[in-house]
């Protein structure tokens, strides 16, 4: 049975100039996601799969063309609106963390919810809890500085999926870190997204978690394609 897209993008485009040039990163792009899949993104660097994600996640805005997400064209929001629905319908991991350096790892959990309103006493518990799923409850009165690469990960994964959303997008999130540590993070994907309806689209190089993918899209020379990736090679 076909399941419903969650994600459709119609006729996207976008580009960003560089100097006197302009580049063309998407052309008048078109792609269904639908509810519950896991589509991961290949492609050469600054071949435009984060500008992709920012476009998704409506951080960014296409030229030209229509992004839906839930039936909803986030491209004709207003900023507000669309701050308003990425925080209620959107998590985000980046390569890089983006913890916030002056707040515990239980401030920075707890954080969306706090942005949402929702942050009450059943809330602060199913943090702690999640917390624990990822292996970190006794470090929540820690601060970023003190956790490594991989801790900071895990706490960034918990904090994108604390509000429940219905699309997660994650930028290259075991790139920072060695091999073993990588595994443990795609572990903990496979254990905390796969049970739910969360939408995931993700950004790899790594041929390894390419294979944990539903479905592969390359980008190149502005255009989305379908995407094999044999054992060992990458796109």
């Amino acid at each position: 049975m076909t399941r419903e897209a969650l994600v459709q993008l119609r006729g996207v485009s976008k580009s960003y100039r560089e100097g006197e040039r302009e580049r063309q990163i998407l052309k008048e792009a078109s792609l269904e996601i639908s509810r519950g899949e896991w589509l991961f993104l290949l492609g050469k660097s600054g071949s435009g799969k984060s500008t992709l994600l920012n476009l998704v996640s409506g951080i960014d805005l296409p030229e030209h063309g229509e992004i839906i997400i839930e039936g909803r064209p986030i491209n004709r929001l207003s900023e507000r609106e669309r701050t308003l629905f990425r925080r209620e319908k959107i998590g985000f991991i980046f390569q890089s963390y983006n913890l916030i350096p002056t707040l515990t790892v239980a401030e920075n959990l707890m954080l969306p919810l706090e942005l949402l309103g929702a942050l009450n006493r059943q809330r602060r518990a199913e943090a702690l809890e999640l917390l624990a799923g990822v292996g970190l409850a006794d470090r929540a009165q820690s601060y970023p500085d003190r956790l490594s690469g991989g801790e900071q990960q895990r706490v960034a994964i918990a904090r994108a999926l604390i509000h429940r959303p219905l699309l997660l997008l994650a930028d290259e999130p075991t790139g920072n870190l060695d091999a073993e540590t990588g595994r443990e993070v795609l572990e903990l994907f496979e254990r905390l997204l796969r049970p739910t309806a969360c939408t995931l689209v993700l950004v790899t190089h790594s041929s390894e978690v390419a294979r944990l993918a539903d479905r592969l899209l390359c980008i190149r020379d502005g255009q989305l394609s379908e995407a094999a990736l044999a054992p060992g090679a990458l796109v």
